[in-house]
């Protein structure tokens, strides 16, 4: 399966800060054995975010998650453009990662991260910290190959029984 990482930072996209959190979804979906086919840096800025969602997704890549810009920080948009780019909503993804987080801290609670469908893409919002991304990967991992292969119709299973 073909992966997009997408790291949103201002000050990894100027070079002030190492990208920890793309690093650890680089490492851990390797091992998954997703293929890395698009990795970007790029700065709190809306329509850059929306522009390679949408890039992406005509690419017909599997997944794209992407990294940062969940809070609530004034320049946090990550949600409010993916949101612009995808055609269905897949709420239950958003809130496990957020039930699985709270297991661990209260601020779980402030991650506004959501996910959905583009054409035959999952795009998913994940929180901007090495941490916490590795806690939503743990979350999601037991159902995220099974959803992919259903929305690409290559699943022998039934998902609705």
């Amino acid at each position: 399966m073909k992966l997009g990482i997408l790291t949103i930072s201002d000050k990894g996209a100027r070079g002030e800060r190492e990208d920890k959190s793309g690093k650890a979804i680089q490492e851990i979906m390797s091992q998954q054995g997703f293929e890395i086919a698009e990795y970007k840096i790029i700065p709190d800025e809306p329509e850059l975010i929306k522009k390679y969602l949408l890039e992406w997704s005509e690419k017909e890549l599997d997944l794209i998650l992407t990294t940062g810009g969940t809070g609530f920080a004034p320049r946090d948009q990550t949600p409010e453009a993916t949101r612009e780019v995808i055609e269905r909503e897949a709420p239950g993804i958003s809130e496990a990662i957020r039930f699985y987080g709270l297991q661990k801290t209260p601020r779980a609670m402030l991650s506004r991260g959501v996910a959905g469908i583009r054409k035959r893409t999952l795009i998913i919002n994940l929180p901007g910290s090495e941490k916490a991304v590795r806690e939503s990967l743990s979350a999601l991992l037991p159902a995220l190959t099974h959803g992919i292969e259903i929305l690409k119709e290559t699943t022998t299973e039934c998902a609705q029984e």
